[in-house]
């Protein structure tokens, strides 16, 4: 990897900071800038991040490529603040493609699962139709289409229920409410699968250094999560048990019981089809990753506010 020079926005959050951590280890030359130091937004900032990245490429004989991890990801927020969470995870990748195809960079523009409805009774193809639920589904599927309308050479890569260090996620909450309340009731019908912020960072990075030989997949978008699936209730539980607590303390209960600004898909699973097709490495299964994050982190956990 130590021809690849990247550019990773959204470089402070928890997927930012994974491939910004895993990039540098593997010897490749990255720029992870947060929001304070390059808003995707800003038609002006984003040409001259893309287009210094292609000049400082060339002149270090690398391959560049803009790996998107910025996105507005507050669910429910985003009920009420649609036109911001469009600005991010729709206007901005749309104007981060343009200036992508200007300078003859590729792109991977990272999405979600959340840009289906849920209804199907099987993991969701990357070419399923469209369905979002919620503001925050519309919008990261418009940011999809603008990507792949754009003529960059780009590609999606859809995601689902990523946790890492460093943001606001699942693992952390359950962990910090472990200490604090007895039992817990945690939603059982709807399905996905958690996948940690490592394991996608290493797929990513996989496809950044196959993109950048010029043997990217033929499918512009391809699925790449931890493999198999659970409920809210079931990764809470796993996460007790992984914590050395007791799962009984988690009691199940339904969307229902637990209403939110934003409705989320039922069974929003994500088939790995189309990352296997590509010859990319197969995810880890969801327990697996879980494990190994707690076993890596459990020091952070048992301090999570």
């Amino acid at each position: 990897m130590t021809a690849l020079t990247l550019l990773i926005p959204g470089g402070t959050g928890q997927l930012g900071r994974e491939l910004n951590r895993q990039a540098q280890q593997a010897g490749a030359d990255v720029r992870a800038p947060g929001r304070a130091e390059l808003d995707v937004t800003s038609a002006g900032q984003v040409v001259s991040a893309v287009r210094e990245l292609a000049e400082h490429a060339r002149r270090r004989g690398g391959r560049p490529v803009v790996i998107n991890a910025a996105a507005y990801t507050a669910v429910d927020a985003a009920e009420s603040a649609e036109r911001k969470a469009f600005a991010v995870n729709a206007d901005g990748p749309r104007l981060l493609a343009a200036a992508c195809a200007s300078a003859q960079v590729p792109l991977i523009h990272v999405s979600t699962d959340y840009v289906f409805s849920g209804e199907s009774d099987r993991p969701y193809e990357p070419d399923d139709p469209l369905g979002p639920r919620s503001a925050y589904g519309r919008t990261k599927a418009a940011g999809e289409v603008a990507v792949l309308a754009s003529g960059a050479d780009a590609w999606v890569v859809r995601t689902a229920w990523v946790y890492g260090v460093g943001g606001s996620n699942f693992v952390h909450t359950i962990a910090r409410l472990e200490r604090e309340k007895e039992t817990l009731r945690v939603v059982d019908d709807q399905h996905g699968s958690p996948t940690s912020a490592e394991a996608l960072a290493g797929g990513l990075l996989q496809l950044a250094e196959r993109i950048a030989d010029g043997q990217g997949p033929e499918q512009r978008t391809l699925h790449c999560a931890c493999q198999g699936s659970t409920t809210w209730f079931g990764f809470a539980r796993a996460i007790f048990e992984e914590l050395d607590a007791d799962p009984e303390r988690v009691q199940p209960c339904s969307t229902q019981d637990f209403p939110r600004p934003a409705p989320r898909p039922a069974r929003a699973v994500l088939s790995p089809r189309s990352w296997l097709a590509a010859e990319l490495d197969p995810m880890p299964a969801w327990r697996e990753a879980l494990a190994a994050y707690v076993r890596k982190h459990r020091d952070e956990l048992r301090a999570a506010e």
